[in-house]
């Protein structure tokens, strides 16, 4: 009578202890993988998958050799600790949601406030308070925020480039019988502006108000109006601002145009040297 053939020892995986080693250890076979890595303790594999699913106790973990993935069971629970496990769940799902939600809603409110508190710097403290409880509400809630966007937007405009462009164009043109140097243009060439900072846009957009309310009550104490002063400072200061700017840019442009590379010294040294020796070698 033939005997039953002997069933391999088992091996752990993880620890890499034997069956013959840890007799009371329970041991599970949970994928398709045979030989060396078809057995494993029971609690080997309990902290292998904590470590995979990294506090995500729902999650799914395979097998790292074979690809099969691991059937997990959990004991039955109560229906109180059902509906929290479900509210827990909801909650991490909607929380993403919530979260932009909040910061949305923050950015829409401080848009409204800024747009109030500009009103009110633009027409005056008393006058703004007065338009805006006279306005319809819903007017405010979408105009006012329109306020800080219309500023940043417009702040986007450069139209100091246009005139840098028209200046650097005409700049060094000559009549075709003069025969001097030309500079050269640079490579970024004459339509190039300076990188566009988005921190740079927002807070000189943000702070736009404020400039013009100072600069129209420095230039035009005359006028009455606290509108048309801050009207006529924001246009003074505009309009100053991108005058240094347009002349700055084209100082620049004509240094990177005129720019000049020096010879090497110890190169210059070495050649003459050598021509020095040339000669005497000759005259020998």
């Amino acid at each position: 009578m033939a005997s039953a053939p002997e069933q391999p020892e088992k091996h752990c995986w993880v620890c890499f202890a034997t069956e013959r080693e840890d007799q009371g250890a329970e041991w599970v076979s949970p994928c398709r993988c045979k030989g060396c890595t078809k057995w494993i303790h029971q609690a080997c594999l309990q902290r292998w998958l904590d470590e995979k699913q990294k506090g995500n106790s729902g999650g799914a973990v395979s097998c790292p050799q074979c690809g099969t993935e691991y059937q997990i069971i959990f004991p039955k629970m109560g229906p109180l600790v059902y509906f929290l496990q479900q509210v827990d769940r909801v909650l991490s799902r909607a929380s993403p949601f919530a979260a932009v939600g909040v910061v949305v809603g923050t950015v829409y409110w401080s848009a409204v406030t800024y747009g109030a508190v500009t009103v009110m710097q633009v027409v005056g403290h008393k006058k703004g308070l007065y338009v805006m409880e006279r306005a319809d509400p819903l007017f405010l809630l979408m105009g006012l925020p329109t306020i800080p966007v219309v500023l940043v937007l417009g702040k986007m405009i450069r139209w100091e480039d246009y005139i840098v462009r028209v200046w650097q164009r005409y700049s060094y043109k000559r009549p075709p019988d003069d025969s001097r140097y030309l500079p050269r243009i640079p490579a970024e060439g004459p339509s190039a502006g300076d990188h566009l900072s988005v921190s740079r846009t927002l807070c000189g957009a943000l702070i736009l108000p404020t400039i013009a309310n100072l600069v129209g009550r420095l230039l035009f104490r005359r006028v009455s109006s606290n509108l048309q002063q801050t009207v006529l400072g924001g246009i003074a200061f505009v309009v100053i601002k991108g005058m240094f700017k347009v002349y700055f840019k084209q100082q620049q442009y004509i240094i990177q145009a005129n720019r000049h590379i020096l010879n090497y010294p110890e190169r210059d040294g070495q050649s003459e040297t050598g021509e020095e020796d040339t000669e005497d070698s000759g005259n020998e």
